[in-house]
């Protein structure tokens, strides 16, 4: 027995337990907690009265309600167009799929502030798409609906590809036998196919949120930045170290880091619950 625990340890292409846990948790401190911690020492330097008066201004409480709803509202979008992407994606064959496929990892590769940029042009009042809408009535550049596109635009990727393996490895004979017992299609995706992909799609949301609260490049050119209306979370940290607030900065992240927290815990356990449901 000895002698086969040495010869495992031998082969062994990581270190130990102890030494890899050491050494992950070493570096999950250098990179996470030491600076998180950072942010809440600095914050802890202000009075109780400052750090309300920080945070709960009115043109923070705008930036508030903009920077998370918007990234609500694009993570949802994302769910079910990103689901439908992934669906098509693994589902159909059809000319120019790898091209579509590698078009759904633009926003991963293209820097943010070109994102931002090119978003604009497009959806100025003479932008290629911001022309047609503006006789409708609709303005999208230098709105909170810009703000929301752009947002929408940088998460499709977590979406799209948390969704894809899943649907990969799901089992075409369930649905066959579903249809077999004279499922209708309909009944075949929401009662097979569905339970078995929305903690994917949870996880996707997840991950298209928290990336979405705290984006700035893609954002600042097509939200117009107009204090009390398209003026982001993270442009009015900038603002504050601009000003040499730095505790106002960082009584403000941390808000934003808390709200962040509660809200992916949130979605956690209801992906945990959806995967025991699933499981049943």
């Amino acid at each position: 027995m000895t002698t086969l625990l040495s010869r495992n340890s031998a082969n062994r292409v990581i270190p130990g337990f102890g030494l890899s846990l050491g050494f992950t948790i070493f570096y999950l401190a250098l990179l996470v907690l030491i600076p998180l911690s950072a942010i809440f020492l600095k914050t802890f330097t202000m009075s109780w009265d400052a750090f309300v008066r920080a945070v709960t201004s009115p043109r923070v409480m705008a930036s508030y309600r903009l920077s998370f709803g918007a990234a609500l509202i694009g993570a949802a979008i994302n769910v079910v167009f990103g689901g439908i992407v992934a669906w098509v994606l693994v589902r159909y064959q059809f000319p120019g799929k790898r091209f579509v496929d590698a078009l759904v990892d633009l926003p991963f590769a293209l820097p943010t502030a070109v994102a931002g940029i090119t978003l604009t042009a497009l959806y100025s009042s003479n932008g290629w798409i911001g022309k047609h809408l503006e006789p409708l009535g609709i303005k999208v550049a230098f709105t909170p609906l810009g703000v929301v596109i752009a947002l929408t635009f940088i998460g499709l990727p977590f979406v799209v590809r948390t969704v894809q393996p899943v649907l990969e490895d799901a089992e075409r004979e369930l649905e066959e036998a579903a249809a077999s017992l004279g499922a209708s299609p309909w009944q075949t995706f929401t009662r097979v196919i569905l339970p078995s992909v929305v903690p994917a799609l949870l996880t996707g949301f997840a991950l298209a949120f928290a990336r979405a609260t705290g984006e700035y490049g893609s954002v600042i050119f097509i939200a117009g930045n107009m204090p009390m209306i398209s003026e982001i979370t993270p442009l009015f940290i900038i603002t504050k170290l601009e000003q040499y607030d730095y505790t106002g900065a960082t009584a403000i992240a941390v808000v934003m880091l808390i709200v962040s927290f509660i809200l992916l815990l949130a979605i956690n356990l209801l992906q945990a619950w959806a995967r025991k449901r699933a499981g049943k």
